[in-house]
């Protein structure tokens, strides 16, 4: 056959995170002790009575089709949590349910993007949103952030970027990887931008749960109105209920934007999972005390494991202030030797230590950054300290 497959989609990156996860499973299933850091999900159970809720939709018989964009119940408890959490009035016809994170951003950038617009994306970033922008005919512009400036882009760095054709800027926080949080002062500085230039802000707040200390999380929708109307802010219930594999996410925009999206969704899965929906609608609306108590096991592995980091030679983090990551700098190994090899690249470290130390990491050169690693610390306390055991041996034999 001489059919051309698809270009955009033979473009496409598979995910490294997914692909260094499965090769720890991999391992494992053959009984090699790997310890998994590259986690982007919690290792506790969907709580109890989340469970409970999806059970009795199966017995209630709540396994048909539902509305494209999400169950008015479901909506209806979105908008209270915007209202309450966010400081945001959405009303339920700005609100679609999607199955997942990536599938909120998938529908966002179907619905704003025309082949050629721009789509600021400061680095670090999560290493899907370039693909998913690229996928919607999208351009990826790309904004390096340093240490110095605790891995946040700034408004001037946007500013500066602007073309004609910028329709969009992603913001994420907390942020993943490096777990940074963005200030209401600097919001308030990107927001002015955005507004001066009329570009859209997708704001991926999917771990807002997760603030460790006394951050606080500030949705920049909630700033003004004009922020307001140019923002589509995402979230859902993955990280912050251990619900990752029930795949519901979803956005608050303006109904115009809400109605494009619920329209494309129609056509791609005709509507979020049924069952799923009415375990969203429990987690959201249900006790929180399972939520406070995972974000508090969280808090205290952050601290762990930031403090043995930076007692290991020839690597250091910044303290995470949300999400569940470390993010690595691991420059200086980059350039000392292993058993008389030079360790070169962040790809062939990662390649070492799950080889020869039996420890996953993820790779940062996918998310902008070939000199750093990311760390879940989603991984109970026990495997955090063996897997830094690890590393700290790596790193003590390097010349």
């Amino acid at each position: 056959m001489s059919l051309t497959l698809s270009r955009k989609a033979q473009a496409v990156k598979p995910s490294s995170t997914l692909a260094i996860t499965a090769k720890a499973k991999e391992l494992k299933e053959k009984g090699i002790d790997v310890v998994g850091f590259g986690a982007g999900e919690p290792d506790f159970n969907t709580p109890e009575n989340i469970c409970d809720a999806a059970i009795k939709a199966i017995h209630d018989g709540f396994t048909k089709y539902t509305p494209a964009q999400g169950t008015l119940e479901l909506r209806k408890a979105i908008c209270e949590k915007f209202l309450q959490f966010n400081g945001l009035k959405y009303e339920p016809d700005q609100v679609v349910v999607s199955n997942g994170g990536k599938h909120s951003l998938t529908n966002i950038f179907t619905a704003i993007l025309n082949p050629g617009d721009e789509v600021i994306i400061p680095a670090p970033y999560w290493l899907s949103y370039p693909e998913i922008v690229k996928l919607a005919d999208g351009i990826p512009i790309f904004i390096k952030t340093d240490r110095k400036q605790n891995y946040k882009v700034t408004a001037e760095q946007i500013e500066a970027v602007c073309t004609d054709k910028t329709k969009a800027l992603i913001l994420n926080s907390p942020n993943n990887p490096s777990g940074m949080i963005y200030t209401r002062e600097e919001l308030e500085a990107i927001a002015e931008v955005a507004i001066k230039k009329d570009f859209y802000v997708v704001s991926d707040e999917m771990y807002e749960n997760l603030i460790y200390g006394d951050d606080q999380a500030v949705s920049i929708a909630s700033l003004n109105d004009e922020i307001y109307k140019r923002t589509i802010t995402c979230s859902g219930v993955a990280k912050s209920y251990s619900m990752t594999g029930w795949r519901i996410g979803y956005t608050g925009s303006t109904k115009e934007i809400a109605k494009l999206m619920a329209s494309v969704q129609s056509h791609q899965t005709s509507n979020p999972n049924s069952i799923a929906q009415k375990a969203a609608y429990e987690a959201l609306v249900g006790p929180q005390d399972s939520v406070n108590r995972m974000k508090e096991e969280f808090n205290k592995r952050r601290d762990y494991m930031y403090e043995r980091i930076s007692g290991i030679k020839h690597i250091s983090a910044l303290k995470p202030q949300g999400a569940f990551y470390l993010f690595v700098d691991i420059g200086e190994t980059l350039n000392l030797s292993y058993k008389g090899e030079i360790v070169g690249t962040v790809g062939n470290l990662a390649k070492i230590l799950i080889e020869d130390f039996n420890v996953a990491v993820i790779p940062c050169d996918d998310f902008g950054f070939p000199d750093h690693i990311r760390l879940s610390y989603a991984i109970s306390l026990e495997q955090i300290k063996k897997g830094l055991d690890r590393i700290e041996s790596f790193a003590n034999q390097l010349v």
